[in-house]
């Protein structure tokens, strides 16, 4: 990504000097905040802000990806425990919520300026928040979320079950708009894909074969609907083709824009490689473990550390996490992957859907585009595919399993699909305060201030949780015997 571009989020926010004046109006005009901003620009800091808070040591490492299986934590390990930092759970939900309004604002910009690829873009990036936002806190303020501005500050709750169809039915409408193929510019605050529509089409519909095969075992007619429509028209509604439409947020290496995970190495050594990701890689024989771990220090052994153990742990007998995901300043954010999309199409294809290719096929590339994104091709890639623990046999758990691989460094992702599917089986941290759960939380905790400031519409849903994480199960969690 071209360092140009990182310049418009700074110039998104503030406005070019101006020789003094007389008039008392511009006299108050804060420099620092603007009334009016470029729709593009706007577009870049949602993009960048979401990045920076979303996917980084506390909105990512600490919590979903250890909830999620990837990561454990070897100093500091109260998150992994699920003690968790009620200004974490308040920043997030505030964090979240901006970067929601913020991609409102470009939405009606564009759409007062016709620009309706723009508009498109901005509807499509707020779904992939909204779906990010309830699934970890299932309930959340939606349809009147953002109507602040009409007078709404108390805004009500909506259950997952309605958001669910109201974020397909959003990025039908954004690819609808996005094959009317009109020449509506992106700007230079596309930080995804600099400005490339084609790219953006794809990740629309991408992502609704994402919201769709999650609430698949609890909707399968909606989600067979959407999956079919989706891939029935691939002229219309084009999807990732390979690694190249990865939507990445591509981080330019240099202060204040040096990827998350990074700058976190930077300073803090918590966070090692898990012991159900290393020990799956290891039974696996699988070669992305030299590029997802580093050897233990103590003895050069590949070895990952338990998820929120009971008590202190030696940091040096647990892998660290790959350079590639935790020590490249210019590194990557990964919003979603090629993989992932082929993984959802050969879980279709499971189900009997019409998806104009076979499981097989589908799940054998989503495997090899994997191995292929960390650096694995040849012979070593179509060795591990036909091996047997690895090769198809029709069995989901092992679709699931590579699904899982694959999404390494999206915790979101990674911590929503182990709790759809059970793959891997994630037991409560062996650390955690709270007795009586045979599972990783079900949820993330409500902020107090919706309790305090919103207790009118948060109420009702706060008291279904139990324990902070557990209680009410998302709406497309179907585990039995889970608490």
């Amino acid at each position: 990504m071209k360092k140009l571009l990182y310049t418009i989020i700074a110039g998104s926010l503030i406005f070019a000097g101006q020789s003094c004046t007389k008039k008392f109006e511009e006299i108050n005009i804060d420099p620092n905040n603007p009334r009016n901003v470029n729709a593009t620009n706007i577009l870049a800091y949602v993009i960048q802000n979401s990045g920076s808070t979303l996917f980084d040591v506390w909105g990512d490492m600490n919590e979903p990806e250890t909830y999620g299986g990837h990561l454990g934590k070897i100093q500091y390990i109260d998150e992994a425990r699920y003690v968790f930092r009620p200004v974490t759970v308040q920043n997030t939900w505030r964090y979240t919520y901006v970067n929601l309004e913020n991609a409102q604002l470009v939405m009606k910009a564009a759409q007062a300026q016709g620009n309706v690829n723009l508009e498109a873009a901005a509807m499509t990036f707020q779904t992939f928040l909204w779906q990010i936002a309830t699934d970890t806190w299932r309930d959340i303020p939606f349809s009147d979320a953002l109507a602040g501005d009409s007078g709404v500050l108390t805004p009500k709750y909506d259950k997952q079950e309605d958001i669910y169809p109201a974020l397909l039915t959003r990025l039908k409408a954004a690819g609808d708009m996005f094959a009317q193929e009109g020449d509506g510019k992106l700007g230079e605050g596309d930080l995804l894909y600099g400005g490339d529509v084609s790219k953006w089409r794809k990740f629309c519909n991408s992502l609704r074969l994402r919201v769709a095969i999650r609430i698949s075992k609890v909707n399968a007619q909606l989600a067979k609907t959407n999956i079919e429509e989706v891939l029935g028209n691939p002229a219309k509604y084009p999807v990732f083709e390979g690694n190249e439409d990865n939507a990445f947020l591509e981080w330019t290496g240099s202060t204040p824009y040096i990827e998350p995970w990074a700058s976190d190495a930077q300073g803090r050594d918590d966070h090692a490689v898990s012991a159900p990701m290393v020990t799956t890689l290891q039974t696996l024989n699988d070669p992305r473990l030299p590029v997802y771990a580093i050897p233990a220090t103590a003895d050069n052994v590949f070895r990952g550390v338990a998820i929120g153990p009971a008590g202190n742990v030696p940091i040096a007998n647990f892998s660290r996490i790959g350079d590639r995901f935790r020590y490249t300043d210019a590194g990557f954010t990964p919003f979603m992957r090629y993989s992932e999309v082929e993984f959802i199409i050969a879980e279709a294809a499971n189900n009997g859907w019409t998806t104009g290719t076979t499981a097989k096929d589908a799940y054998d590339l989503g495997v090899l585009a994997s191995l292929a994104e960390n650096g694995i091709t040849g012979a070593a890639a179509t060795t591990y595919l036909a091996s047997a623990p690895v090769a198809w046999t029709g069995d989901v758990t092992r679709l699931y399993t590579q699904k899982w691989i694959s999404l390494f460094k999206n915790g979101h992702e990674a911590w929503a699909e182990t709790r759809r599917t059970d793959v891997p089986n994630l037991p409560a941290a062996a650390g955690s305060p709270f007795a009586g759960h045979n599972r990783a939380p079900f949820r993330y905790p409500y902020p107090q201030n919706e309790t305090t400031l919103n207790g009118g519409n948060s109420g009702s849903f706060v008291k279904e949780v139990t324990d902070n994480f557990w209680g009410k199960k998302m709406y497309w969690d179907t585990r039995a015997g889970v608490q």
